[in-house]
């Protein structure tokens, strides 16, 4: 347990770092987060097909987010799973997701793809401002120079997803279930 809370705590110092180094650096930052977030989230049995289906992240409206995603998730695996990374386009069905990121491209639009992410044992990540009192469940945002995230525990209860208590102490802030 220890081990994990600092492997969290490295991976928030490290995308920190690297938030302070480079603009650019933020889109990498937020995939390596998006990576880690599969190893503190608990998903239902009905979320996975069949016992070697892949871990599956979508990410709608951040194509830069999605191509260092691809990059920082290349031969690894979240909970002994194969990961794949898929690029989506608008109306795109979410059904064989674990995780989808909504760039801020597509905020607008959190509404509509809540409405078809209903049901669905789905972590639904974004970064946009109001983003969880729209449904989020983790939401990035920018302290300073830095990359931190927010977690709604309602939103992800009614996804019945469990988020690790590890995940929930590196958190900026969380709102309680």
């Amino acid at each position: 347990m220890i081990k994990r809370l600092l492997l969290a705590a490295a991976l928030l110092t490290a995308a920190s770092a690297l938030a302070q180094a480079d603009g650019a650096a933020e889109t990498q930052i937020k995939a390596a987060f998006l990576y880690k977030f599969g190893g503190f989230v608990e998903w239902p049995m009905r979320a996975f097909q069949r016992p070697d289906s892949p871990f599956m992240i979508g990410v709608l409206g951040a194509d830069a987010v999605a191509a260092d995603l691809a990059l920082v998730v290349a031969g690894r695996t979240v909970q002994g799973r194969p990961i794949s990374v898929r690029k989506l386009k608008r109306g795109e069905p979410f059904a064989s997701l674990h995780v989808l990121f909504v760039g801020q491209a597509e905020a607008a639009r959190m509404a509509e793809i809540l409405v078809a992410a209903k049901g669905q044992p789905l972590l639904i990540v974004t970064e946009s401002e109001d983003a969880l009192s729209h449904g989020s469940m983790i939401n990035f945002v920018a302290v300073g120079d830095k990359v931190r995230f927010d977690v709604a525990l309602p939103q992800a209860e009614r996804g019945q997803l469990r988020i690790s208590a590890r995940l929930l102490a590196v958190a900026r802030k969380v709102i309680p279930g």
